[in-house]
């Protein structure tokens, strides 16, 4: 997913550009609201990470424009106001959703997600699959390499079907609670780690041939196998 960022602080502008550059997203950032509405700047942007306080053009008279270009645009707006009449306006301009400063990272990049999944079209995973050696029937729960089967659960077929689908990039522990566990990706818990320790116990078992499942560092897990 391509992001544009426009906040006017040059040190926020640079984290939110780091954190999601990091999470696998591409990003380009501005640092004022005229910038961000010149032909060209948000045209490639699937979400608008927009602060409300911006120098030349406030973020409610962007989110405004940019909602009459681009209808189809996810907006997520920022501030430091949390007045509930600024959120109004916000959501009333056209933002899809709202973020009061100052906010965790996961929570950021949990919304950015959700905004990301309301515009992508739902694309069944697979019910089969092979790599490392084994095959998996995930619509079953099984799995099975050199004669001997294993079976899985529901939520570890589901962990290893939505890894294998965005195995371009990082999915965050906020994502998998979100799409496995069908649970609010901001809640605090460590469901996600558990399962994955498990599974690894379960199908990781021969040093010798590829990781299925990576650790990513401050971001979550990936699909490893080729």
């Amino acid at each position: 997913m391509r992001i544009l960022v426009v906040e006017d602080e040059p040190t926020l502008r640079e984290g939110l550009t780091d954190l999601l550059e990091a999470a696998g997203y591409q990003v380009r950032a501005v640092g004022d609201g005229r910038e961000a509405i010149r032909p060209g700047c948000a045209a490639a942007a699937d979400l608008v990470v927009l602060d409300l306080m911006l120098p030349g053009l406030d973020g409610i008279e962007v989110c405004r424009q940019l909602r009459q270009t681009r209808p189809q645009l996810g907006i997520l707006m920022l501030t430091a106001r949390g007045a509930e009449e600024d959120k109004v306006a916000g959501l009333r301009a056209g933002a899809d959703d709202y973020l009061t400063k100052p906010f965790g990272a996961r929570e950021l990049l949990a919304r950015v997600e959700a905004l990301g999944r309301r515009r992508q079209p739902h694309t069944p995973g697979p019910e089969l699959l092979s790599a490392a050696g084994w095959t998996f029937d995930l619509g079953r729960c099984r799995a099975r390499r050199d004669g001997a089967d294993v079976e899985l659960t529901a939520r570890e077929a589901g962990i290893l079907r939505l890894l294998w689908l965005h195995r371009d990039r990082a999915v965050s522990r906020a994502e998998l609670l979100e799409r496995v566990w069908e649970s609010r990706g901001d809640l605090e818990t460590r469901a996600v780690d558990m399962a994955i320790v498990k599974l690894r116990q379960k199908i990781e078992t021969d040093p010798a041939r590829p990781k299925l499942v990576v650790t990513v560092k401050g971001i979550g897990y990936a699909w490893g196998a080729p």
